[in-house]
């Protein structure tokens, strides 16, 4: 009797005393069914936001896919971090397909950067789930504590007391010293900036340090909030918020 045959008996045997069923021996019939199909998610992203600004953090994910109904996040310890499913008239009208989410954001007294760590560990994280039709959903992020310093505005000028800058002349130009390092002052490279003006106002993606708001998207007298972002390799971003009112 070989040692495999011996293993099997004894699997069988332990089963029938716990009252469950054996698996089938690798020669059986249903070790040759199909596996289900697998499709991967077309993007999965997990990122860091933090607000230099008001020193919070949080993280974003995002995943698309033609029809999902359920998904999940493991993370590299395979711990599950979210799931959903869609159910009711969403999974009639045939599931979800895009999906974003960001977490709330607690500033560092209330979350230290130690402890969001420890929460959100580097690594590989898993994104799962189903189709409508039962097919297997795949994908995987890469995660990094990477995190930007927040980009110093040159212009418009800010007061000292933080206060908004007055009296701009439009077009407003917006102006930042390049960002070289981390958080924490180490080197890392930073790929592009985001600026936005307002709500709905202006939104641009760029490589270099200054842009313009054109006159035209613009109101004499309105104060308007100005972000300006610094997005690492890895799509950790880092926000300064500031505002400024234009001139009459």
């Amino acid at each position: 009797m070989t040692h495999r045959f011996i293993a099997q008996t004894a699997a069988f045997a332990m089963a029938a005393t716990l009252g469950v069923a054996a698996a089938a021996p690798a020669g059986s019939a249903d070790a040759h069914k199909p596996k289900a199909e697998q499709t991967p998610f077309e993007q999965v992203r997990l990122i860091i936001e933090f607000n230099s600004t008001d020193e919070d953090i949080g993280v974003q994910f995002f995943l698309d896919v033609d029809s999902w109904k359920t998904v999940k996040v493991l993370n590299p310890r395979g711990q599950k971090v979210f799931d959903a499913t869609a159910s009711a008239n969403l999974l009639r009208q045939g599931g979800g397909t895009e999906l974003f989410l960001e977490s709330s954001e607690p500033t560092l007294d209330e979350l230290s950067i130690a402890e969001f760590f420890e929460q959100f560990p580097e690594g590989t994280y898993q994104f799962m789930g189903r189709t409508p039709d039962g097919e297997k959903l795949v994908g995987a992020a890469q995660f990094t504590h990477n995190i930007p310093a927040g980009p110093e505005l040159v212009m418009p000028q800010l007061p000292a007391n933080d206060e908004c800058a007055e009296n701009v002349p439009m077009p407003v130009v917006v102006a930042w010293n390049d960002v070289t390092t981390s958080f924490e002052g180490k080197p890392l490279d930073v790929v592009r900036y985001e600026v936005i003006v307002g709500e709905d106002v202006f939104d641009v993606h760029l490589e270099g340090t200054t842009v313009t708001v054109p006159a035209e998207l613009l109101k004499p007298g309105t104060e308007y909030g100005l972000e300006v972002l610094a997005i690492e390799a890895g799509g950790n971003q880092t926000i300064t918020e500031a505002c400024f009112v234009t001139a009459e």
